[in-house]
């Protein structure tokens, strides 16, 4: 069975660079381009949130907070993602799992993924 990603980024060029990314990898990926959707339903969790901190209506530090307060998505890994290096320390502190600032290599996304799937494993 394929690990499920799930994408938040409202960027069109963004969400097709990592769908191409994840789907070559073998995973099986879903796309949001907002918050929206995924806060009013949190009923399919995937293995793994990848999480742009800039989204229309809603900051993504807030989606991440909310995510790893909610009890059915509170064990699932959130990798945050931005332009601005200064959100790291932010990230953390909303609980987010992980931080890589774009632009970023495609070995060092799906390095990121791949700890935190296998540490789930675990």
């Amino acid at each position: 069975m394929l690990k499920k990603v799930l994408v938040i980024d409202d960027d069109p060029a963004i969400q097709d660079t990592l769908r191409l990314i994840f789907e070559r990898a073998g995973y099986d990926v879903t796309i949001l381009s907002s918050a929206g959707a995924l806060i009013s339903d949190v009923a399919d969790i995937p293995d793994i949130y990848v999480l742009d901190k800039q989204l229309p209506g809603i900051d993504g530090l807030d989606v991440c907070r909310f995510l790893k307060g909610h009890w059915r998505s509170a064990h699932v890994p959130v990798i945050m993602v931005s332009a601005s290096p200064h959100i790291a320390r932010l990230a953390k502190e909303a609980c987010a799992d992980d931080f890589l600032e774009k632009p970023f290599k495609r070995r060092d996304l799906l390095g990121m993924v791949e700890k935190y799937l296998s540490l789930n494993e675990g």
